[in-house]
Parts: C-alpha cells; sequence; structure tokens
C-alpha cells in the first residue's frame, strides 16, 4: 500500500513539474508577444485614482490583455504594481508586456503644444485656448480683471504679459495652467532683459520696455530690424517727438477696426494714438517676443528717425523727413525717386 501511494505521489509531483514548466514557456512566449498589433497607435486612457487592477480590467477590455494574470505576475514580480501613473497614453504597434509596463511606470504620457505666437493680443490668446480641444476651458465666462485675479495679479492688465513660446502640456491641462506659465515666463524674461539695458536709454521702468517692446514686435516682423526700430523709437522719445506709429492707433480703434486706418483714424485722440499723444501709450498693444524685449533695452545706434515699410517685410529707414517723404512716394504712392 505504501508503495502505491509512493508512487502515485511521485506521479503527481512529476505532472505539478510538467504543468509549471509549460506555464512557465507560456509565459516566456507571452513576455515576447505584442499586446498591440494593430497597424496605427492604441490610445489608453488611465483616469486618476485608477487601481491596478481596475487597470488591468480595462486592458483586458480594451483587447489589450488575453492573459492578465501574466501582466499581474509581471507588474507583481518588478514591484510595479502600486507605480502605475494616470495620464494617456498612444501604445505603439509591437509594444510589448514589459514596454507596456514601462511606459506607464514612468509617465511617458502624450504630450501636446500649444504655441503662443508672438504679436498677439490677449484677446487672440483667450480666441486660441478656447478653440484647442485639448485644453481644458475654465475661464471662457471670466472677463480680463477677474482671469488675472486667477492668476494672482489682481489689479493687472494682461496685455503684453504673457510670453510667446511653445508650450508642451498633457491632458486635463487648464487654459489657467498655460497662461501661468506664459506669465512666470515673461516676468522672467523681463526681469532678467531689463538688468542688461543700456545706460541712459529713456525708459523708466520694465512695464515701459515691455509696452515699447510690443510696439516693436507689431512694427517689424524682421528679426535683423527689431534693433533699428528700437532706435527710432528711443531717438524720438529722446527729442520729444510723437512716435506716429500705427500699430498703436489700431489698437486704439479696437473693434471698429477694419482694416484700413484712415486720416480720421489718425486725428482721432485715444489713450493709444501716439500721433495725438506724446510719449509711449499706457499699456503694452501685443505679446512681444524676448527679442523684441531685448531691441527695447538695447536699441541701435543711428540717425534714423523715420521707416516706411517696403511692401515686402522690410522697411526704408530714414534720417530726415525729406527722404522719409520721398520714400513714402516710391514705396507707398508708387511714384519712384
Amino acid at each position: 500500500m505504501l508503495k502505491k501511494l509512493l508512487k502515485i505521489g511521485f506521479f503527481l509531483l512529476v505532472l505539478a513539474a510538467i504543468g509549471a514548466g509549460t506555464v512557465y514557456l507560456d509565459y516566456q512566449r507571452w513576455l515576447q508577444e505584442p499586446v498591440h498589433a494593430g497597424q496605427e497607435p492604441h490610445y489608453l486612457d488611465v483616469p486618476p485614482g485608477t487601481s491596478f487592477r481596475a487597470l488591468v480590467s480595462q486592458l483586458e477590455g480594451e483587447g489589450l490583455l488575453e492573459r492578465p494574470r501574466y501582466f499581474e505576475l509581471l507588474a507583481r514580480h518588478r514591484g510595479d504594481a502600486g507605480r502605475i501613473r494616470a495620464g494617456e497614453y498612444a501604445l505603439e504597434p509591437g509594444i510589448s508586456p514589459v514596454g507596456l509596463l514601462d511606459k506607464l511606470v514612468r509617465g511617458r504620457v502624450i504630450q501636446y503644444r500649444f504655441t503662443l505666437i508672438e504679436g498677439w493680443t490677449f484677446n487672440q490668446l483667450r480666441s486660441a485656448l478656447e478653440a484647442n480641444p485639448r485644453i481644458v476651458n475654465t475661464i471662457g465666462e471670466l472677463d480680463d480683471e477677474e482671469v488675472m485675479a486667477r492668476l494672482g495679479r489682481p489689479g493687472t492688465f494682461p496685455e503684453g504679459w504673457f510670453y510667446p513660446e511653445t508650450y508642451t502640456f498633457t491632458r486635463g491641462t487648464t487654459d489657467l495652467d498655460i497662461l501661468r506659465w506664459s506669465l512666470r515666463a515673461m516676468e522672467e524674461t523681463l526681469e532678467e532683459t531689463w538688468e542688461t539695458r543700456q545706460e541712459g536709454i529713456p525708459l523708466e521702468s520694465p512695464y515701459e520696455a515691455l509696452i515699447l517692446a510690443s510696439i516693436i514686435e507689431r512694427e517689424t516682423g524682421q528679426p535683423h530690424e527689431r534693433g533699428k526700430v528700437a532706435g527710432v523709437f528711443t531717438r524720438r522719445l529722446e527729442l520729444g517727438m510723437r512716435l506716429q506709429t500705427d500699430p498703436t492707433v489700431i489698437y486704439g480703434m479696437g473693434d471698429s477696426y477694419d482694416g484700413r486706418i484712415r486720416t480720421r483714424d489718425l486725428r482721432t485722440d485715444t489713450p493709444y494714438n501716439t500721433y495725438t499723444r506724446h510719449g509711449l501709450p499706457p499699456t503694452p498693444i501685443a505679446m512681444p517676443s524676448g527679442a523684441a524685449i531685448a531691441a527695447a533695452v538695447n536699441p541701435e545706434p543711428g540717425e534714423a528717425l523715420y521707416f516706411v515699410s517696403r511692401g515686402d517685410g522690410t522697411h526704408h529707414f530714414s534720417a530726415t523727413l525729406e527722404e522719409h517723404n520721398r520714400a513714402v512716394r516710391r514705396y507707398i504712392l508708387g511714384q519712384g525717386d
């Protein structure tokens, strides 16, 4: 009887060993198989607070795990079951179980991009944020004053205070998040650039530099001209001449601007009409780039007091009114020299 029991026990051990070996080999094969074999990325959204068991069920439900217990075994063996990060993931075709787990643990979520264009007004910035379907809108019903209060800058006029560059963000990012990042970037850039200013420039504060930079930004899109334009405005301020710059007039016209500036617009006084008022306008008129701020505080030397568009994106600079009038006849009126 004892011999018989020993034989049965030995037989069961052999079967168990064979079964374990089969499972082990199957597990090793599974590790090499892709969890996503499609032709396009599979987008996986892991909500905040998702437990590991809920994640496994989600992966199984989305057709990514044929053997969910193996994935549990892998994660628990590596100590990663409690380290999964929430977010939106793009699972590329052919990704392995190990690659999937690594992506989830390291939080390699999808990164989106939002570009704040230099020269935009705050209204344009708000519209672009609202139009982006991946950015959570939280300020749609707020006026500009309320937005600035939410950003911790109550009483601050928003124009000019947001730094133009490309910001990366993930799903769930709000419009206030991006505004907060760009506000901080502008404040830091302005503070650092102000410390590099030329001695004796006719600007009393970093804010005046921001105002002038916004005008420079709207006057030229040519990087090599920013310093020249800044030089013209600087010399005009020093001489007590009016800046006479169209972008400020346009800004002061608000919604009444229809794409054209008429003589009556140049004569209609507003706080932003630099044809009727001396000095800088009361606020920036756009979001200036770092290069425009640098030009405002480090203008190029020279004698030019005027400039006019050549019609190709560049400008003709003149030191005298006579030369300027000839340039206007040539480039604006098409009358040649």
